[in-house]
Parts: C-alpha cells; sequence; structure tokens
C-alpha cells in the first residue's frame, strides 16, 4: 500500500517542455449538411437541465413561518427568473444563428469561399427584429462546427465590396486573392503594396495601395520590406 501511495497516477507528468495548457474548442453550435439542406444544432455541453429543487419547493408549501415563508419565495422566484432567462438566451442563440445559417447558406454547403456573401450585423438585426448588440454578443467568442471545419461565427461576417464588373463580393473573397499573390510571389523580390494593387486592379479589384496595407496588417502578413 504504501509503494503504491507514492506512485504517480500520471506516470508522463514533469517530462513534457510545454508549459502552457492545450486549449481546446468546444463549438457553441453545429451545422450538418444533407442533400443540400441545413441543419442546426445549439450544443449545451454536459450541463444539466435546470430545475427548482424540490425540497424547498415543497418547504414554501409546508412552512407556517412568516419570514421563512418570505424568505423561500423570494429566492424560489429568482431562481424561477434564473430559469426562464437560461431558455430564453437559447431560443435568441437559435434564432440568430438560424439567420445566419439561412444568408450564408450556399457558403455553409459548399465551404467554399466565393460563396461567403457579404453580411454585417444591422444585416441580421433586421431579420430577427432585434438590436444589433444582441447579434453581436451571439456571434462574439463563439464557434461553430460545419463539415468543412470548426471557426469563430464572427468569420461569417464581412463587408461588401462591388468590383469594377458590377458584382458585389466579401472582402473575405477580396483578401484571399491578395493572400495567393503574395504566396506565389518570388520571395528574393516580394512584391510592394503599389504592385499589388496595381495586380489586383487587372482583376476588377480596384483599391488604394493603403487598403493593400491595411489588409496585409489585418492577414498578419509583413510588408515586402
Amino acid at each position: 500500500y504504501q509503494i503504491i501511495e507514492k506512485l504517480s497516477p500520471i506516470p508522463s507528468k514533469g517530462f513534457s517542455k510545454n508549459t502552457i495548457p492545450t486549449k481546446y474548442i468546444y463549438p457553441d453550435f453545429s451545422i450538418i449538411s444533407n442533400n443540400n439542406q441545413l441543419e442546426l444544432q445549439l450544443n449545451k455541453g454536459k450541463n444539466k437541465n435546470l430545475k427548482i429543487n424540490t425540497y424547498y419547493a415543497e418547504l414554501l408549501t409546508k412552512t407556517t413561518d412568516v419570514k421563512t415563508k418570505d424568505f423561500l419565495l423570494k429566492k424560489v422566484e429568482k431562481a424561477k427568473w434564473f430559469k426562464d432567462a437560461i431558455k430564453k438566451r437559447e431560443e435568441t442563440l437559435i434564432r440568430v444563428m438560424s439567420a445566419i445559417m439561412e444568408i450564408q447558406k450556399e457558403y455553409l454547403i459548399s465551404g467554399i469561399e466565393s460563396d461567403l456573401k457579404p453580411m454585417k450585423l444591422a444585416d441580421v438585426a433586421e431579420v430577427v427584429n432585434m438590436d444589433i448588440s444582441t447579434i453581436s454578443r451571439v456571434s462574439n467568442a463563439k464557434f461553430l462546427e460545419t463539415q468543412f471545419g470548426t471557426f469563430k461565427i464572427k468569420e461569417l461576417f464581412s463587408d461588401a465590396y462591388r468590383k469594377d464588373n458590377g458584382e458585389v463580393i466579401s472582402t473575405h473573397e477580396f483578401k484571399r486573392h491578395l493572400k495567393e499573390l503574395i504566396l506565389n510571389e518570388d520571395k528574393t523580390a516580394p512584391f510592394t503594396d503599389e504592385q499589388l494593387a496595381k495586380m489586383l486592379g487587372k482583376d476588377d479589384y480596384h483599391i488604394a495601395r493603403r487598403t493593400v496595407a491595411k489588409y496585409r496588417e489585418m492577414l498578419n502578413i509583413p510588408s515586402s520590406a
């Protein structure tokens, strides 16, 4: 017993040089695509359904003490309010995410970035008739699991960009095109922001040099220098 007591239940502990613990992503939503039909699921994890403690609920009906009854009544009412608030929150999450799913249906089925439509918080707010701050809270720091990967919901939002030919695309598509140009450049003589602006102009993406510099920074791509 004394020998076993001294042993470690995790023999490998202490050998790893990586002191930063692994952070796992647990998606808040999952979208399943079946025959071009999308099904939304709110992932609650291992959380149990909230219930009012039966002991205190029964005690409230049985006690004759006025102070005790008043105290229990307030606490039970607070518990009911909290339970209803959680349920309302889940309904809001599903309602907002359903609207996002409908707007980005093509992209969520194909996974092709060119199918991603320009979408702002205001666009979703208008559909679900809610305040923009509510849409922001729902989309912020929450993850979505799809058949082609797991990512932050806010990545589905982007501004619209109108090409010279009149086609309206998402700025995500524009960034992808910029990234491809830089990826295929000669690394011994990288493109300057001005050169990239001219190259993009040939493909109907007419933007200023400073805009290229801004997107470089957003994509964490160093300058040509």
